[in-house]
């Protein structure tokens, strides 16, 4: 019994440990090595992807006043393209909040000259430094229609003084995705080999989870292969790489903006930091331009709202390789996704995510009831021995193997396994880990009301138990915010404790009691959502042990 109580103890404190440290924990900060990042700043790409910009501290909307501008819109974005540079710099999605209730609109992109700047370029680029080809002070002009709809494509144009011509036509769909056709007109009796190429430019690093189950910053997929690199990783070490298929970005936690390159053309991908946060791509093989002829090439960007069916949809219908890895599903992936699929399913029958949430945890104990029912079972017995196990442990008080010998004997006539306790609660980790994972990333959950003081499931309860939950008229700092589902979640834990044998030493009794407490502060911070799963997940449990306590008998007799 005492070992049974040691490992458990030790199970329970690794997994608080281990929730610590993959939640809350800090990423380590290392200093910025002068040298390694003067060596990057010195290393060269091609010269239109490697130009000296103003940043000015100017608002967002000066920036936008300082060039003239061709707007685009659809139902669920709005914004315009510059036409110095021709960059996609201005985008605001239309359907989401930048907070609860609030009326300002989530604005993303930014102009290159402000301080947020972020914003995406393309075009080609050449070896031959005698030919002038645009870059980001280039004025373009339009030809023909000057606003950009899901009906209605706009084209740029622009022509140097050498006889060539560089033109643009870029479509949208009613989401998020953007092409862009490419041509370069070629009116001389020269020919010239051009590559085509497209990047995205973040002047600055925005203020980012820190967690490190959530992966901020820049990423691809490259020949299958998920690529992650944060932004102080980046500022330390250039990443590139040449891949035959793929796409790359930059991810936030709720957004994504992302490049798909040529297909079937093999690109390499560079990632790094030259006084602003660089992710690009460029052709490895060339288009020949012939005397009087043309060249064409053909990319799409997409700047999302990581909604599940949005990016699955485009992963499906563009045939983007692993283009659903943009949302962070995690190492547990074969759980987190069909996780957010039979939560989802539960959101459209019921109307709402907490009873979704509430109907997959239902889903879930069923899922592992057999397991659950023999872990019980074992569980209830184990509660019966203990008059039994006390008779033993006085009466061979004196002699350690003696009455090690007396309880396996014991344990083995009542066929009780000690560690089969330990079953539902390792079992439950991986999935707790999962629905903390949704949650967490998933921009389905973000704003989510459930009932009563619920009004964002994705976010902690915002009540506390040290103002009343409310009714005593002032706040409290940050830490003592332990709200009502976290108690509730709390209290169904220490119950459910009361229905497992105790242990016999007093001092694993005390360490087994403080749990509860210590669990509900811990989770206090988690997601509302999650702290429900697990306080009715506690129910549920307490309602089957019970019963099949009531259904469990042994024999003592010796």
């Amino acid at each position: 019994m005492e070992t049974r109580n040691i490992i458990a103890a030790i199970s329970l404190s690794a997994a608080v440990i281990l929730i610590y440290t993959l939640f809350f924990a800090p990423p380590p900060i290392t200093k910025e090595s002068v040298a390694e990042k003067k060596k990057i700043e010195q290393s060269s790409d091609a010269p239109s992807l490697d130009q000296k910009e103003n940043i000015k501290e100017i608002s967002r909307e000066q920036a936008l006043s300082e060039s003239k501008r061709v707007e685009f819109e659809n139902q669920s974005i709005i914004g315009s393209i510059s036409l110095k540079g021709a960059a996609i710099d201005d985008l605001t999605f239309k359907k989401y909040n930048l907070v609860l209730n609030g009326d300002e609109k989530v604005n993303l992109l930014a102009p290159r000259n402000s301080k947020k700047g972020y914003l995406i370029e393309s075009g080609f680029i050449t070896t031959d430094k005698n030919v002038k080809i645009p870059n980001s002070n280039s004025i373009w002009s339009v030809s023909g229609n000057n606003k950009l709809t899901t009906e209605s494509p706009i084209k740029l144009t622009w022509a140097n003084d050498q006889g060539i011509t560089f033109e643009k036509e870029i479509s949208i769909d009613d989401k998020f995705l953007f092409t862009v056709k490419q041509r370069v007109i070629n009116s001389t009796n020269s020919k010239y080999d051009f590559y085509s190429y497209g990047q995205i430019i973040r002047n600055e690093a925005p203020e980012i989870t820190n967690f490190y189950i959530l992966h901020e910053g820049l990423v691809a997929t490259l020949d299958g292969e998920l690529i992650e690199e944060d932004y102080d990783d980046i500022e330390e070490k250039k990443f590139s790489r040449t891949a035959q298929k793929g796409w790359l970005g930059i991810g936030d936690k709720y957004w994504i903006t992302s490049l798909i390159p040529p297909n079937g053309k093999e690109f390499k991908t560079t990632f790094d930091y030259k006084n602003k946060f660089r992710a690009n791509f460029v052709a490895t093989e060339p288009l020949e331009l012939d005397s009087n002829s043309t060249i064409e090439d053909k990319m799409q960007i997409i700047v999302a709202a990581k909604r599940v069916d949005v990016i699955d949809g485009y992963a499906e219908s563009l045939k983007i390789d692993k283009f659903d890895l943009t949302i962070d599903w995690g190492f547990l992936y074969f759980i987190t996704k069909p996780l957010f699929f039979g939560i989802d399913y539960f959101f459209k029958l019921l109307g709402n995510y907490g009873l979704a949430i509430i109907a997959i945890t239902i889903c879930i104990r069923l899922a592992f009831f057999p397991l659950a029912n023999f872990s019980f079972r074992s569980m209830a017995k184990m509660k019966a021995l203990q008059p039994e196990m006390a008779r033993l442990k006085e009466l061979h008080k004196d002699d350690k193997m003696k009455l090690q010998q007396s309880m396996m004997a014991l344990y083995k006539k009542e066929k009780v396994n000690p560690m089969s306790g330990c079953m539902p609660i390792l079992v439950q980790i991986p999935v707790f880990f999962a629905l903390y994972k949704v949650l967490f990333v998933t921009i389905e959950m973000r704003h989510m009301p459930f009932y009563g003081w619920i009004q964002d499931l994705s976010e902690r309860d915002p009540t506390s138990l040290f103002n009343l939950f409310g009714l005593l008229p002032y706040d409290v700092p940050s830490f003592l915010v332990i709200g009502a589902w976290p108690v509730a979640m709390g209290v169904s834990m220490w119950v459910q404790q009361k229905l497992n044998p105790a242990p016999t030493d007093p001092m694993q009794a005390k360490i087994f009691m403080f749990f509860p407490l210590f669990l509900t502060v811990i989770l206090a911070p988690f997601p509302a959502g999650l702290v429900i799963y697990w306080t009715v997940n506690n129910i549920l449990t307490m309602a089957q042990q019970v019963f099949i306590m009531k259904r469990t008998t042994v024999k003592t007799t010796t």
